[in-house]
């Protein structure tokens, strides 16, 4: 049961994502670090602050908070990556990392407590704007208990990733802070674009989000089709809008070189995938590349989404980094 509530939860953020979007598709070359995080550095937060979210608000936040709580993971990663970890008193349900994340006050998931969220009394309330369509209501009812809510935006790509990081720092008092993590983060794409920036042989992939028999994969205008584009990978699906569902026999008709595979609540994922009726014929399952990577790293809009570059890269083009 958990596990299909997982899986459940991950269709509908998708779709949710999607609707929230409505942006351009992510550009396939390599990007270069726009974000000034310089200037950032030397700007420490001046309160009170004001600063529009994702839905048009302004919030005003009179003076560093002192008490957060936080409606999504990604969010969650940043505030403790701000080392924000004793000012956070409430999570999500299904946040986990750092650690430390999963021991805090529970407030939910998409269906949230609002009374175990005003209970905890916050100076501010971190939403997302991937399911703020469907918790309107809740978040409205916050706001009337007279607690800050600031509605962080859906990040389409690594840019606006840092952009999210930054004004979570100006909330927090935390600009010194935001900066480190974007320069690191900014280091690491990089590091991994010049390890893959002279591979020969480009190859195709399909990226699995969830398993048979209602196979989902990525296609234009999604994180990872960013993250494929950025390790110079061409994604099989990238004719497609958003997460679509895809039949066993066109994944067999579109011959990926390699198979990710996103999710891990089945401990046989990957085997599973092997012994699909059809699929021997596939070049992924002939070359034995078929591969596992945390979905976490990969899809949360957060400081580990570097790091997901990595795995994509490394999963792809083992040979450009030693394996």
């Amino acid at each position: 049961m958990k596990n299909l509530l997982k899986l459940m939860l991950t269709s509908v953020l998708a779709v949710l994502l999607l609707a929230a979007c409505g942006g351009n598709a992510a550009d396939d070359k390599p990007k270069e670090n726009e974000t000034n995080t310089e200037n950032a550095a030397n700007e420490e937060t001046e309160f009170p602050v004001t600063l529009t979210d994702a839905v048009g608000n302004e919030v005003t936040i009179e003076e560093a908070p002192t008490k957060v709580v936080s409606m999504i993971p990604s969010n969650t990663e940043i505030l403790f990556g701000l080392d924000l970890a004793n000012e956070v008193v409430g999570v999500s349900d299904y946040d986990d990392y750092p650690a430390e994340a999963a021991e805090k006050e529970k407030i939910g998931a998409m269906e949230f407590n609002v009374e175990a969220i005003i209970a905890l009394d916050p100076d501010i309330v971190f939403g997302h704007e991937s399911a703020y369509g469907m918790s309107e209501e809740g978040y409205q009812q916050i706001r009337d208990a007279g607690i800050s809510v600031f509605v962080v935006k859906n990040a389409l790509n690594f840019e606006e990733t840092y952009e999210t990081i930054e004004t979570i720092g100006k909330a927090t008092g935390k600009t010194k802070e935001a900066s480190e993590i974007i320069n690191e983060m900014q280091a690491k794409v990089d590091e991994v674009i010049a390890k893959v920036k002279d591979v020969k042989a480009k190859k195709t992939v399909f990226v699995e989000t969830s398993p048979a028999p209602e196979i989902y994969t990525p296609g234009a205008n999604t994180f990872t089709q960013e993250l494929l584009g950025l390790v110079g990978a061409e994604n099989v699906a990238a004719d497609q809008e958003g997460w679509v569902q895809m039949d066993p026999e066109e994944i067999i008709k579109r011959n990926p070189d390699v198979i990710v595979v996103m999710y891990d609540y089945i401990d046989t994922a990957v085997e599973d995938v092997y012994a699909r009726d059809g699929f021997d014929t596939i070049t992924a399952i002939k070359e034995k590349a078929v591969v596992q990577v945390d979905e976490n790293i990969t899809s949360r809009q957060g400081p580990r989404l570097a790091e997901g570059l990595e795995a994509f890269a490394k999963a792809i083009y083992p040979e450009a980094f030693g394996e």
